[in-house]
């Protein structure tokens, strides 16, 4: 049972923010009560779903004892006490702590692991994999940075994804992914183990942190690789490496002001994803463990293109649909790890 005291307090606290927005906050107060507005709002629906759902069937059980309403009230209730368990079970998702990232977008870097050139293929992979599963769902990619191999691999790729959720459901394909098939490169047709890692981390603002410009130093470099006439002919490339952390972020598009653009969102993507991992590190020794921890040396996700098969090995997944996979079909991947962490965290909670 979802304690009601609970589930009182909550719903005096948003009828206190919609009469403090609805009289007219001042500016100052207004981006903040209305962010907590927004995150309580699904949550007293659901209360209110639950409370609606509990009136219903105790309006039902008093039909019982009406001889022309009993025969109503006989047929109604098996239907209405089989929802109140999925009503609850909704209602208790809610009340779990949100990720305060979840509703921002993501920075997304790709880069291939062991396995060389054919490492640096299923980066590419993933790569096109990613930019696929961002169609289906309506969102904006876009290629911040990207070195290609001489193969046409990817030697490391950044992108930015913007859309409604894009961390909340990009975050549990952080980790390394092992990819196992016949190289293109190989003869003698021996299937080879090479993988690829995956970095995920929300797009930070700048009011987030504060990072001094005696923290970070700034150096232009002439630009590398292969493509466009501005190669090898003008300093536009941005190195920006932050000194307190070692952190060195680098940006080749054409325009060094972009470049610059560039550079400083990464570098608050990463010193963010820092400060987000201190505070989970002190909050949970076992953070590591968890789905959707974000560790990108843990081996999350093996891909067999012999079988055909695709194994998430958080939470002993395997679909036999590879080719829909690397088509960008993953939200059976990401609803099943979600549905896994919703259940770590209910437990944890003793919801």
């Amino acid at each position: 049972m979802v304690p009601f005291d609970k589930l009182a307090q909550i719903t005096q606290r948003f009828e206190f923010l919609e009469a403090r927005l609805n009289a007219g906050a001042s500016p100052g107060e207004i981006a903040g009560l209305s962010r907590e507005y927004s995150e309580l709002k699904p949550v007293v629906d659901q209360i209110a779903a639950y409370r609606r759902g509990l009136d219903d069937m105790a309006e039902a059980e008093g039909w019982l004892a009406d001889p022309e309403m009993k025969a109503l009230a006989e047929e109604e209730l098996p239907r209405l006490r089989a929802r109140i368990p999925e009503i609850e079970q909704a209602l208790r998702v809610a009340l779990l702590p949100r990720d305060a990232a979840d509703a921002r977008p993501a920075i997304l870097e790709i880069r291939p692991g062991t396995g060389g050139d054919e490492a640096a293929l299923f980066a590419g992979d993933l790569l096109r994999m990613y930019q696929r599963y961002a169609e289906t769902r309506g969102w904006r990619f876009e290629i911040l940075e990207q070195q290609v191999s001489d193969l046409g691999g990817i030697k490391s790729v950044t992108a930015h994804v913007q859309g409604e959720g894009v961390f909340a459901r990009l975050k549990y394909e952080a980790g390394t992914h092992r990819v196992q098939r016949v190289p293109e490169t190989e003869a003698q047709g021996r299937i080879h183990t090479s993988a690829a890692t995956v970095a995920v981390l929300p797009e930070a603002e700048e009011v987030d942190l504060d990072i001094p410009a005696s923290d970070i130093r700034i150096d232009t470099m002439r630009a590398s690789g292969a493509g466009g006439q501005h190669v090898n002919t003008t300093d536009s490339a941005v190195r920006i490496t932050h000194l307190p952390t070692g952190i060195i972020v680098t940006s080749s598009e054409k325009s060094q002001h972009r470049n610059r653009e560039i550079a400083m969102q990464v570098l608050r993507a990463r010193l963010f994803d820092l400060e987000r991992e201190r505070i989970d590190a002190a909050r949970s020794a076992d953070r590591k463990a968890q789905v959707g921890s974000g560790d990108r040396s843990e081996r999350i996700r093996t891909y067999n293109f012999p079988q055909g098969r695709m194994t998430d090995h958080r939470i002993n997944l395997t679909l036999y649909a590879l080719a829909q996979v690397m088509a960008g079909d993953l939200d059976a991947i990401i609803d099943a790890l979600q549905a896994e962490d919703q259940a770590q965290k209910l437990a944890e909670a003793g919801l």
